[in-house]
C-alpha cells in the first residue's frame, strides 16, 4: 500500500509505503492466493470475537437465556455505542440477571464519533457498556452463569470461561494451545496470536455455518446473527457494515484494532486475513477492496457500493483532497 501526494512541480510523489500480509485459504485450510508472508504470527484482536462466543453457544447458552439472534450478533460485535447496540447489551444483561457494572472491560468513548466524523460531547462521561467490547464481555459474563463460574476476573487468563475459549480456539483453528501466543487486547480479555493463515481458515469456516462438518450448529448462528445484524456487528458508517451489506448475506466480515481484517465468503468457500503490518487502518480498507476485487467478487453493483474504499483521498484541513492512498500489490497462488 502507498499513500501519494500531488505536487505541482512534479505530480504524484509517494509519500509513505505499508507493507503487510494476505492470506486466502479455502475451507479446508489449503493456502489458494497471497502476498507478504501468509503464515505472519498476527494477534487476531476483535477479529477474534465470533471464535470467543463459540464456548457458549456450543453449551446451548442461547436458548438456555432466551438470546435473540440480535443478541447473538452484539456478542460478536466492535458496535459503536449507538442506542441500538446499548439497548441490546443491556437486554443481554438483564436476561442473565447482571448489571452493566459487571463489565470487565473498562470504559471507552463510543467509536460512533469517529465513525460519522463528530466530536464526542465533552460534558458526557461513559460506562463500560459505551465500550466497543460491551457485547462480547455480556456474552462472557452469559457464559459464567450458565457454568455456575465467578463472574468477578473472568477476563484472567486462568478462569474457567477464558480456559474454554483457549481450549476450542485452539482445536477449531486446528493448532495445539502452547502454539498461540497470549497477549491482553484492549478490553482487558486474553488474545492469541497465530498465522494469518489460521485466523482465513476459520473464517472459511465460519461461512460455510450450518455446513461446516463439526461444528455447524454453532458456526451456523453465528454466523446467521452477524451477516443478518451488521448494523449491530458494527454500526454507522463503519467498514465491517459495508463489507456484509455489499455480500449481500454470502459474506461474514470482522475488523481488528492495529488493522486487522478477516472475511468469509460462503459461495467461494473461502476465507480471507489481512494484516497491515504498522497497524496503519487507513491503508487496511483499500487493501480489502483489492483483494474483494482481484478475487472477482465485485461486480457493479458492489464496486459502486464500494467505491470509497478503493483509492480514498486525503483530505486536509479545508477538505481539498492533497492525495490518496491506493494498492499496489497482486495476489499470487500460492505455492
Amino acid at each position: 500500500m502507498a499513500t501519494t501526494r500531488g505536487y505541482a512541480d512534479s505530480g504524484l510523489v509517494v509519500e509513505n509505503v505499508h507493507s503487510g500480509s494476505i492470506a486466502v485459504v479455502d475451507t479446508a485450510g489449503r493456502l489458494l492466493w497471497q502476498a507478504g508472508d501468509p503464515h505472519y504470527p498476527t494477534f487476531t484482536r476483535s477479529a477474534l470475537k465470533p471464535f470467543q462466543a463459540l464456548p457458549f453457544i456450543l453449551s446451548d447458552g442461547p436458548a438456555r437465556f432466551a438470546l435473540t439472534r440480535d443478541e447473538l450478533a452484539l456478542l460478536c460485535a466492535s458496535h459503536s455505542g449507538e442506542e441500538r447496540h446499548l439497548a441490546g447489551v443491556r437486554s443481554i444483561l438483564d436476561k442473565i440477571g447482571l448489571d452493566p457494572g459487571h463489565l470487565e472491560c473498562g470504559c471507552a468513548t463510543p467509536l460512533y464519533y469517529e465513525a460519522v466524523g463528530k466530536p464526542a460531547p465533552q460534558d458526557r462521561s461513559w460506562t463500560p457498556l459505551h465500550h466497543n467490547c460491551s457485547g462480547k464481555h455480556s456474552g462472557f459474563l452469559a457464559w459464567c452463569r450458565l457454568h455456575g463460574a465467578p463472574t468477578q476476573g473472568y477476563v484472567e487468563p486462568g478462569h474457567p470461561l477464558q480456559q474454554a475459549i483457549r481450549s476450542t480456539l485452539a482445536d477449531t483453528a486446528g493448532m495445539p494451545e502452547d502454539a498461540m501466543a497470549t497477549g491482553i487486547d484492549g478490553c482487558s480479555a486474553p488474545n492469541y496470536a497465530m498465522p494469518l493463515s489460521r485466523l482465513a481458515h476459520l473464517y472459511a469456516r465460519l461461512a460455510q455455518g450450518n455446513r461446516d462438518e463439526a461444528l455447524g450448529g454453532a458456526m451456523g448462528q453465528l454466523f446467521d446473527a452477524m451477516t443478518a445484524r451488521p448494523d449491530l456487528v458494527s454500526g454507522e458508517e463503519r467498514t465491517d457494515l459495508h463489507w456484509m451489506t455489499a455480500g449481500g448475506g454470502d459474506w461474514v466480515a470482522k475488523i481488528g484494532a492495529d488493522a486487522v481484517q478477516a472475511i468469509g465468503v460462503r459461495s467461494a468457500g473461502i476465507g480471507i486475513a489481512i494484516k497491515i503490518s504498522d497497524g496503519n487502518s487507513r491503508a487496511l480498507h483499500p487493501a480489502v477492496f483489492g483483494v474483494l476485487d482481484q478475487l472477482g467478487m465485485l461486480d457493479d453493483a458492489r464496486r459502486a457500493q464500494l467505491e470509497r474504499y478503493r483509492q480514498p483521498p486525503i483530505r486536509n484541513a479545508r477538505g481539498v483532497a492533497a492525495g490518496d492512498i491506493r494498492t499496489l500489490f497482486t495476489l499470487q497462488p500460492a505455492g
